[in-house]
Parts: structure tokens; sequence; C-alpha cells
């Protein structure tokens, strides 16, 4: 028989039987699949107490087969048991706790812990011990062992076995040796102290079943409550003042649609109709009566805008310099502003196209005033007795000796300006023909020209005089020959034709002789030269000298510049007007000519050269 087999009876004969897989499977397994809460004390004995007349085999084996090979347990040396030749022995699987270290077994001078009694008062008879295969497959049951060395946060039952055994055998069967392994040397780690909270993860004790992979979490971090609060601050502080801004935004908008609806508009208005002293406002083009009334509002002339309005009752107005007295009624203040004479606009100077500079006296006796004079009358004013503006002798003065940079003369005619400085008329022609609306009464006549000039050069270069001439001259020349046109032709579609004379003439280098540039430098203009005229002596006679005139003789409107941009095809180098209606005829030789003047005679419009 070997060594740690008993002589009780095995499963074949009769005896109690072997420990099969399934029952070693389920046995620390309740009819639910869970860990049993106890282990009935049959079995307990069953697995803690030998048999009459027999070694207790099991805890041999586990101690003799600590230190051995697989086989020493199976195969022990002849002649004994392990024990008798001094075999070592394998020390008994004790569970580990996570966190923990193995439990030590008491040592030999230590009392052994007090037996505890059976659950049941009268266990059955023990049954014989199971034989040497079937201990082999079969692992102990942990019994409900006493709980005096186990620490309070173990389970008491899981370290039972030990201290069955160390009651059970006396102190030499556990020899000190199989303790100082490297197994059993001192944890690499601490154990973890007990936090004194109720078993693991909220589980009592006595329900906690500890295995291999059972790791206690570790507590979850909490913020700061410094930090919340001090979060909770900052998000209070920033939700009012999202509060704030949005009624801000709310009562900034609701403000303006209201007053942008008049609701919220004064209604004032003034009673005197003499007002309190004068006034210039400058309305911008394009505006609206909102427009209007918020800039006499701003000039004190309105009392409010709702007034204004009121008493414009849509009437369309225009944009400019008006002279108004402050505090008067709105009424009163739209019948100014509406005045067909435009008695009370200030600066707004209409120069046609033709216009000279300077005055002239028509052969009728009429006076056509000049450029000048039109400025002068447009500026000269008087606010709260102070007089404003500019006279004509003023500007003749600027025009004749300010430089050409501060005339604002563009770079295209600045040689031929700068030629004939001290001659007034040296910027004849440099003003476009349009209507000035805003020429300011308390600038002064370097300043006004200046203004008037400048913005004529812009006008001029949108009307292709630098970028679109074809007329093969330079962009001055262009401009002079155009003035003759100007100051030549009655009908807009003999332009072309006209222009077309001149360049054959200059072309020819034959005299222009164009009563026009004659009648520039006379006192009497006359559409029939004669006498004296012919023969006067200054450049601008081109029955005299050959070539263009010096300057300009009149302002160049669009129709002229653009006839002479691109003068029409043929060979004319005569033209005649021949009624008072502007016909006008041409011809390519002077015998023609001559037939065409004579039908200007018969009509009476000359009599120069009718014999």
């Amino acid at each position: 028989m070997r060594d740690g087999e008993s002589d009780g009876p095995s499963t074949e004969s009769g005896g109690e039987p072997a420990v099969t897989e399934e029952r070693r499977r389920t046995r620390h397994r309740d009819n639910h699949g869970g860990r049993a809460e106890g282990m009935d004390p049959e079995r307990l004995r069953y697995f803690t107490q030998p048999a009459e007349g027999s070694p207790n085999t099991r805890h041999r084996r586990r101690r003799t087969g600590q230190l051995g090979q697989p086989g020493d347990l199976a195969n022990p040396p002849q002649g004994g048991t392990a024990d008798q030749v001094g075999a070592p022995r394998r020390a008994t699987p004790v569970r580990i706790p996570p966190g923990g270290q193995p439990p030590r077994p008491p040592r030999t001078q230590a009392a052994p812990p007090p037996p505890v009694a059976p659950r049941r008062p009268a266990p059955p008879p023990p049954p014989p011990t199971p034989t040497h295969e079937a201990a082999d497959t079969a692992e102990p049951e942990l019994p409900q062992a006493a709980t005096g060395y186990l620490e309070q946060r173990y389970d008491e039952r899981e370290f039972s076995d030990v201290d069955n055994q160390e009651s059970a055998y006396p102190d030499s069967a556990y020899p000190d040796s199989a303790y100082t392994e490297p197994a059993y040397a001192e944890p690499a780690y601490a154990e973890p102290e007990p936090d004194g909270r109720r078993g693991h993860g909220g589980r009592d004790e006595e329900d906690w079943w500890p295995g291999a992979d059972d790791v206690e979490p570790a507590p979850a971090s909490r913020r700061p409550r410094r930090r919340s609060r001090a979060n909770q601050k900052k998000r209070r502080v920033i939700l009012a003042l999202a509060v704030v801004f949005m009624l801000a935004l709310v009562g900034g908008v609701g403000y303006y649609g209201l007053r942008a609806t008049g609701v919220l508009e004064s209604r004032k208005d003034y009673t005197t109709t003499a007002g309190a002293g004068d006034v210039i406002v400058d309305i911008p083009e394009n505006s609206t009566l909102a427009d209007f009334g918020r800039i006499l509002v701003d000039a004190d002339v309105v009392g409010s805008v709702r007034a204004f309005i009121d008493a414009a009752d849509g009437q369309p107005m225009s944009g400019g310099l008006y002279k108004m007295r402050t505090q008067i009624p709105a009424s009163t203040a739209v019948e100014m502003l509406t005045d067909d004479s435009a008695q009370h606009r200030v600066g707004r100077v209409v120069i046609p196209p033709g216009l000279q500079l300077d005055s002239k006296t028509g052969i009728d006796g009429k006076i056509t005033p000049g450029i000048f004079q039109m400025i002068q009358d447009a500026t000269s004013t008087e606010v709260n007795g102070q007089p404003e503006g500019v006279t004509v002798a003023q500007l003749e003065e600027a025009a004749a000796k300010a430089t050409p940079e501060e005339l604002g003369v563009p770079e295209w005619a600045k040689e031929n300006v700068a030629s004939m400085t001290g001659d007034h008329r040296r910027i004849e022609g440099l003003i476009a023909p349009t209507t000035w609306e805003r020429v300011e009464p308390d600038h002064t006549a370097v300043q006004i020209l200046n203004e008037m000039i400048s913005q004529s050069a812009v006008m001029f270069d949108q009307w292709g005089l630098v970028d679109s001439n074809k007329s093969g001259l330079a962009p001055y020349e262009t401009l002079i020959a155009a003035s003759i046109v100007e100051r030549e032709v009655r009908h807009v579609e003999d332009a072309p034709k006209v222009a077309r004379v001149i360049r054959n003439r200059l072309d020819e280098d034959q005299r222009l002789e164009m009563d026009s540039t004659q009648n520039y430098t006379a006192a009497v203009t006359n559409i029939d030269v004669h006498g004296e005229a012919y023969k006067a002596d200054n450049e601008w006679n081109t029955y005299r000298y050959k070539g263009l005139p010096p300057t300009p003789i009149a302002a160049v409107g669009v129709p002229a510049l653009e006839a002479m941009l691109d003068p029409a095809p043929g060979s004319w180098l005569y033209f005649v007007t021949v009624d008072t209606a502007g016909t006008t005829l041409f011809a390519n030789t002077f015998e023609e000519h001559k037939r065409n003047r004579l039908v200007a005679c018969q009509n009476k419009l000359v009599s120069t050269g009718c014999r």
C-alpha cells in the first residue's frame, strides 16, 4: 500500500464514495450558483478529521510536496513515508486577499486558537479516509474555522484550514523551515490599512469572497469645494453680465426704433417768423426730408424734425447752401427752401456752355455776365451784418497772379497758363460749364478758383480729353479748338463738320479767320465783323495770326468737345451761318463759299462783303 493510503474501504468495496470531479466543482456553491455560506459539518469532518487508525494523508501530501518534484508525492522513497525519510513538504495553499500579504501560521510557542464548535451538536460518524488517487484530484473544502488568528479585514473562513491544522497536529508537523522560502519572505508592498468602512465595495465581510482578480477600486477624486464655488460664482457673474447686455441691447433697439418712427420725437415749433439771426446751412444732395429736418434742428432754424416734416408735407427740395434765419416756424423754413426765385440760395453758380470769364455786351446792348460776375453774385451776402463772398476784382487778381499749382491747373495746361502770368484770361476755358451748388462764401478767391478748376479737370478727363483724343492735337490745343466750335455752332449736328474745317485749315497752314476769336477781345460782340475789328492786333485775332489763339475763348461743353475729339470726315475749308435760325453752309473752295455768303446777305444776317 502506498504511503498516505488508508485501510478503509474504497468506492468499490462499499465504503464512502470518492470525491468526483463534479462533486469537487460544486462543493463550494449553493443551489443558485453562489458561494455557500457555510459547510456541512459532515463534509467538514471528512476533510479535517482522519479516520480511526489511519494517518491524515491529506495534510501530509500538501506539506511534503512543497519543495519536492511532482513525482515525489506519488512515488516516495522505499522504506517509509515522506515524513519518515525527511522529504521536503509542500505548504498548504492559502488564498491571499487582494492588496494583502499571505497569513503566516502561528509559531510553536504561540498557543493554538480554540477549536470552533460545529454548528450541529451531533455530527454523523466520520467517513473512511479516501484513497490516494481520489485525494489527489479533490481539493480541500475550506471549513468554517475559528477566527483567533485572522485579522478583522479578511473573512475568517478563508484561513480556517490553517487553524484546524494547527489545532489537530503538533508543532513538529510544521517545521519553521517551510516558511523561510522566498515565497514567504517579506511582502514587496505594504498591506493597506483598513479604512474603517463596511466590507469591500459596501458589502458585508461575510458576503465577500476574495479572488485573484478582486481589486478594490480607488475612491473617485473630488474637486475641492473652493474651486467649485469659485466656478459657480464666475458663472453667476457671466450670466448677470449677459442679462445686462441683452437688456441694454433690447432697450437700445427699442429706443432707436421708436425714435425712427417718430414716437419719441419732439414736436416743438417756433412761432416768430422774423427769427433771431442769420445762419448758412449746408444740405447735401439727395438728402431726405428727415435729413433736412435734422440739419435745420442742429442749426437752430426749426424746433424739431417732426415739425419740419409735417410742414414740408412731402415737397421735393434740393440740397445746397441756404441763408436761413434761426428760430423760425417750420412752415417759414419750408417756404424759404422751396422759393422759385432761389433768393435764399447761397453759392450756387450755373455756368452754361460758351460763357466767358468776362462779361460781354452784345450788338443789341444786352450785357451777358461772365463767370467772375456770376461767382460774385452767388457768394456776396451778409451774415448778421458781416459781408461775405468775393468780388470780380478779387477773382481777376487771383487768376492773373496765383501760381498754376495754387489755382489747381491740370498738368496738361500748366505750361500755357504759366507763360501768361499777369493776364487773368490765362485760365479761360479751364472752368467747365455745369451747375456749381456750393461755392463757399467765406472762401478766398484763390480757394474758390482752385476748387472749380481742379474739379473741372476731373470732368474733362471723364469726357475723354486725355484718353480718347483723335483730333491729332494736344489736350490743351484740343480744348482751344473745341471752344471755337462752341462759339461758332448753334446746332449740335454741325459741330463735327466745323471741327473738321478747323482741323483742315490747321493742316493747310491757313489762317482760321473765325469771327468768334475776333469777338473775344472786342468790346462789343458782333457776328458781322467789319471795320477795325479785322485790324485788332492781338493773338486772339485769327484774321491776323495763323494757328490757334493762346487760350480757349469760352467754357467748353460736352458736344463741342466730343466733336473736336473726333471730327467728321470731309475736305471742307469754309462755312457760314446764313440765317437767324443758325443754318450753316459748308464749302470746299473759296468761290463756293462766296456764293453761300450771298445767302447770308440776302437774309440780312450780314452786310459786310455783300456788294
